[in-house]
């Protein structure tokens, strides 16, 4: 915690900055949680983004986070929406890009390290925004996809009205426990806009885990994604199959809504349905994990935010049934 409270109060006495004329942003986040599943869990954030000469772009993250799980009997996967706890300091993403605007079309070029561009996979997107646990479909113990999966390479970007094509080639630079052996990873994201859907097709080709019982082979996986937005309220969901490895399978979904409608204040209300099945072709039948959450995220002021989800969970016995999970967040932002 002592590294965590110097980040964020480095981040407070940040001036406002001129990069080439452009402002530099700072921000930070201290977040402190506790789960039913007899977990603690602290950690910080600090990110720096602006512009640079010639309309380059750059982003750059550090984390750090650490838990404790007092049953090593249960497995447990609370707080680990966006960020890996493993208790030391790491690079999230460092990365520059480019964005043209040839016509009415976009093209945009990025490179460095950045988070895997597979389906809803921005940090925005599952960090503080109400739920406190990733998707199932996104935990790296069971699924071939996982929000601790970054790529050190190139990712670009070509699209006209209401379409966009996304490809990345790049190498594994992941954060998490669970990690991809080196080798070339190839990604490829089709996202199309309709009124207030977004809708979206993924596909990746990747070196295995280094916790695969077997050797050799890639791991590939192919996932749909579906947004839609209206009046406060956000309805999304994604859908994944592949192989992590040798002759394993797996295969999940989530559904969730975050809702935020005039006359609820500071209160966003979330809700989760999700379910993944996974085993080897070897074995039968296959096991599977199945969750429901239902939860809300509360603005308190002064830069807190207070999280809440409870849990009920089915399938894996290692997982508790019932979980309570809370955690308090602190950010500043600093332009």
């Amino acid at each position: 915690m002592r590294f965590a409270v110097l980040m964020a109060y480095a981040a407070c006495l940040i001036e406002p900055r001129l990069a080439h004329g452009q402002p530099v942003t700072a921000e930070a986040a201290i977040t402190g949680g506790y789960s039913t599943d007899d977990v603690t869990a602290a950690a910080a954030q600090v990110r720096l983004f602006g512009d640079v000469t010639g309309g380059v772009r750059f982003f750059g993250e550090a984390a750090w986070a650490g838990r404790s799980l007092s049953d090593p009997h249960h497995e447990s996967d609370s707080f680990d929406a966006a960020y890996p706890y493993t208790n030391r300091v790491q690079i999230i993403e460092a990365y520059g890009e480019r964005m043209f605007r040839p016509h009415e079309g976009l093209v945009g070029i990025r490179a460095g390290r950045f988070r895997t561009p597979f389906g809803i996979y921005n940090a925005s997107d599952h960090a503080y925004s109400g739920f406190l646990r990733a998707p199932l479909v996104r935990y790296e113990e069971y699924s071939p996809l996982s929000n601790n999966l970054l790529e050190h390479g190139a990712d670009l970007v070509a699209g006209v009205p209401r379409l966009m094509v996304e490809a990345a080639v790049g190498a594994p630079g992941d954060v998490g426990e669970v990690r991809r052996h080196s080798g070339l990873d190839v990604i490829v994201r089709v996202q199309g806009y309709y009124g207030p859907f977004i809708a979206g097709a993924s596909h990746m080709r990747t070196p295995p885990s280094k916790t695969a019982f077997v050797t050799g082979g890639r791991s590939h996986v192919t996932g749909v994604d579906l947004r839609w937005t209206h009046a406060g309220v956000q309805l999304r969901g994604e859908w994944i199959t592949g192989q992590p490895f040798g002759r394993s399978t797996t295969t999940g979904w989530y559904a969730d809504a975050l809702i935020h409608r005039t006359g609820m204040g500071p209160v966003t209300a979330v809700v989760r349905v999700e379910r993944l099945v996974f085993g080897d072709l070897r074995q039968a039948p296959d096991d599977y994990l199945s969750r429901q959450t239902v939860g809300a995220r509360v603005r308190l002021g002064g830069g807190l935010a207070l999280q809440v989800n409870a849990l009920h969970q089915s399938g894996d016995k290692e997982y508790l049934p019932r979980a309570l999970d809370v955690a308090v967040t602190w950010s500043v932002r600093k332009q």
